[in-house]
């Protein structure tokens, strides 16, 4: 089960002369968790967010790093939702930070409705970086896997260059989507900016990095999120 909390939940830790202002963090974020449907329901998540249909919203889709595969679920709502479109990049298997970030942007510039962002791994900080100027045309983020960009691993010198992450509250609405076991990012890492951002953080539980390697083509619990999410929304003043 999806399940979402405010703010990152964490364990205790002892207070010892090195980790007391850590422990008071930690205790200060702990939160009961609750299904996001639950949530929304009770209009604990966002409660000015109501009215906007998807129809009304140009949703951008923005993978990560290597080639999209077909069955993706990125690709697959990119099938299913009129107003959705992929981003293409000149490169999605050697990222350049500037040129994504370029294409975003355009893309963004190009939008006859409001923006939704809909950004998964890598392109979560292509996404951020490409807010600069236009941010007033998006009215919701949905953010899935937020990779670690300091995590050692194959893709190090890759992920270090679409860092770091902005970490002031974004002027939008949005959701993080993170998994428990995710290679390339902690839970306890998105939750961190995830806070930093002022977004709404969704427990995916063990499912990976949430794509196809993890048997993320279709993916029904993030459709039903993201629909949820949608109907909240509303245009920007």
């Amino acid at each position: 089960m999806i399940r979402v909390a405010r703010k990152k939940p964490r364990p205790k830790t002892a207070a010892t002369s090195n980790n007391k202002r850590s422990a008071r963090r930690n205790d200060a974020r702990k939160t009961d968790e609750v299904t996001y449907r639950a949530a929304l329901d009770t209009g604990a998540a966002r409660p000015h967010l109501r009215g906007m249909k998807a129809s009304e919203t140009d949703i951008l889709l923005i993978p990560g790093h290597g080639a999209p595969h077909q069955d993706h679920w990125q690709n697959r709502w990119s099938g299913k939702l009129a107003t959705a479109r992929r981003v293409e990049q000149s490169s999605f298997m050697e990222p350049d930070r500037d040129a994504w970030v370029d294409a975003i942007r355009k893309a963004i510039a190009d939008a006859e409705r409001p923006v939704v962002l809909v950004a998964h791994s890598l392109g979560i900080g292509a996404a951020l970086h490409a807010l600069d100027g236009n941010a007033d045309k998006i009215v919701g983020g949905f953010f899935v896997s937020p990779p670690d960009l300091t995590l050692k691993g194959p893709h190090k010198k890759i992920f270090e260059t679409f860092g770091p992450y902005p970490n002031a509250p974004l002027p939008f609405p949005s959701i993080t989507v993170a998994s428990q076991n995710d290679i390339h990012g902690s839970y306890e890492h998105a939750g961190d900016v995830s806070n930093a951002w002022g977004s709404f953080l969704v427990d995916a539980g063990n499912s990976g990095h949430i794509d196809i390697d993890s048997g993320h083509g279709p993916w029904p619990e993030g459709t039903m999120v993201f629909a949820q999410f949608l109907s909240r929304l509303k245009p920007r003043n």
